[in-house]
């Protein structure tokens, strides 16, 4: 079916089909007017203020990491919004673990590592994510090769320093990814997330989701001391950081499995039709300059 041709949003983003969803907006596969790469677009639905300043926050966070996908960019015109971010085009942890049930212990253990890399460079930017679990974290198509994660989606995301976005006191996050502390409505800090990793890789390991108020199951094997210190209910249990309990799990030996799950490409190629025209992207250039220019000038103004 032929892809359908629509203008540039703000002169940036021309949206070409959507590949997912999430709690703030629909997810598009998009290219960026400015650079004629494609993009993942991720565009607000009907939104409120509080969720319009959880996606100036979310823009905001711009961290650099093989394992973090941060917006790199944004526009606004009229009633919507949308940034963007890489493409990433393996689909999630939900998605590999809604096929296999579990995971290999080894494979797991690559993914924790990875999950790790992102959350301590996260924390040290001074963010806490305060939403890991399977559904946000991505994966690169690596066929049946090791895996590689990328943390996304930080609509929910902190700065610890900074205010607290909800209506009244009290949690934010996903029931059963959720510090004891972090349920109780406590403020955000980084071992939060570390259980929540926990959590996760206890998930991937028995195929049992997390209840809210209950601890893991973590089944026995080399990763389950770590998993129950990720997951304990005492933060002051828990690796102190990311970057320690990413040096424990590398002290582990975790025996090599004889398979791993296949990773495939789920975007798949382009619509029919959507290859830009020459002209078009020379206008939507245009548009972007003259954009700038603008308000380049305002600024001088004011």
């Amino acid at each position: 079916m032929p892809a359908r041709t629509t203008p540039p949003i703000a002169g940036r983003y021309v949206l070409i089909d959507q590949v997912g969803s999430g709690g703030m907006g629909a997810v598009w596969r998009a290219r960026d007017a400015r650079t004629g790469e494609l993009v993942a677009a991720k565009v607000l639905g009907v939104h409120d203020g509080t969720m319009l300043l959880r996606f100036v926050r979310e823009q905001s966070v711009r961290i650099r990491h093989p394992h973090v996908v941060a917006p790199t960019g944004w526009a606004a015109e009229d009633h919507r919004v949308v940034f963007g971010m890489d493409l990433v085009r393996g689909g999630s942890v939900e998605d590999l673990l809604r096929e296999h049930a579990t995971l290999p212990p080894s494979y797991v253990a690559r993914l924790l590592d990875q999950l790790l890399q992102a959350l301590a460079a996260v924390h040290a930017a001074g963010v806490v994510h305060r939403d890991v679990k399977p559904g946000n974290l991505l994966l690169e198509p690596t066929g049946s090769g090791p895996p590689f994660l990328r943390l996304g989606d930080f609509g929910v995301a902190v700065p610890v320093e900074d205010v607290r976005l909800t209506r009244v006191p009290g949690a934010v996050g996903t029931d059963g990814y959720m510090a004891p502390e972090q349920a109780a409505g406590a403020a955000p800090e980084p071992r939060q997330d570390l259980y929540a990793a926990g959590v996760v890789t206890a998930q991937l390991l028995t195929g049992t989701s997390p209840r809210t108020g209950r601890a893991p199951v973590v089944p026995d094997g080399p990763l389950r001391p770590l998993v129950e210190a990720l997951t304990s209910a005492d933060a002051d249990l828990r690796p102190p950081t990311a970057a320690a309990a990413l040096e424990r799990l590398r002290r582990i030996d975790v025996p090599l499995d004889p398979a791993w799950p296949v990773v495939p490409d789920r975007i798949g190629d382009l619509p029919r039709g959507s290859t830009p025209r020459w002209p078009d992207v020379v206008i939507a250039a245009s548009l972007t300059v003259i954009a700038l220019c603008v308000t380049a000038c305002w600024l001088l103004l004011t």
